[in-house]
């Protein structure tokens, strides 16, 4: 599967925009410098000792069914989005309107009131600065069932989107 990335990234932010970071607090603010269309591999854990992994069929085929309904609402627009039982990996953009954060929240709020869901409070999220590391992460994405050992090639996994 080949990435796209459609916005190069801007210059680095002046010094004086750089915000101090509380130690064990992640901000998911997207600074102003960075430009639209800019893509996150953002990574979402469910919380330890939950017993409900994410790849039970029925739970899996909701969370999808969700990924799809948020693309076409244009909550975000996704590269890639893979569930894993524990955790799940995606590729997305999130429109200025819609901040990462408020976005990531909603989706999991959903899946807590509505699936029963477990998540940890907080998610990883890192900016993808060009096509080169876009394919990388997309590419590490898709083979990651199969270096757990899930299944033996990206083709089988069934719990992605899009296929």
């Amino acid at each position: 599967m080949t990435f796209n990335l459609e916005h190069s990234h801007a210059d680095p932010p002046p010094l004086g925009d750089r915000r101090p970071r509380l130690k064990g607090k992640l901000y998911h603010r997207v600074p102003d410098w960075v430009g639209a269309g800019a893509v996150f591999h953002i990574r979402i854990s469910i919380e330890r000792g939950n017993v409900r992994l994410l790849t039970e069929s029925t739970l899996a085929a909701k969370l999808l069914d969700s990924v799809y309904f948020y693309q076409e609402r244009q909550r975000w627009w996704i590269r890639i989005f893979l569930l894993m039982p524990d955790h799940l990996h995606a590729l997305l953009t999130f429109p200025r309107e819609n901040p990462m954060s408020m976005v990531i929240a909603d989706w999991k709020r959903w899946h807590r009131l509505g699936n029963g869901g477990a998540w940890q409070d907080d998610y990883f999220d890192h900016r993808i600065r060009d096509q080169q590391e876009l394919q990388l992460k997309g590419d590490y994405i898709r083979r990651n069932p199969v270096a757990k050992g899930l299944c033996s090639s990206p083709e089988e996994w069934p719990w992605v989107w899009p296929k």
